[in-house]
């Protein structure tokens, strides 16, 4: 079975606050851990694993058995526009992987 796969990045200064931010808040749905520079969380879409440089966060998305990229990506744009709304974030730049 391949499993699909997105990558989605943000320009942000902010990215290991917003990488620590997402990961705390799906902490209750499923299995998460970071540190300052990654991060990862598996939900009921599929499992994310955070890159946080000092200028950039990357996201990539292995989509679970049945679950669609739309979700994903939407799911992961509307938390960060709340995390990131002082920046007017409005979608990752998306693509897609595998």
């Amino acid at each position: 079975m391949d499993m699909s796969k997105l990558t989605g990045t943000f320009a942000t200064p902010f990215a290991a606050k917003y990488m620590t931010q997402l990961c705390k808040h799906w902490a209750h749905k499923g299995a998460a851990e970071w540190t300052d520079t990654a991060g990862s969380v598996t939900l009921p879409f599929g499992h994310l694993s955070f890159q946080a440089t000092e200028d950039r966060l990357m996201a990539t998305v292995t989509l679970a058995e049945g679950s669609d990229a739309t979700t994903a990506k939407e799911v992961m744009d509307s938390h960060l526009q709340r995390f990131a709304f002082r920046e007017g974030f409005e979608q990752m730049q998306w693509a897609d992987t595998g």
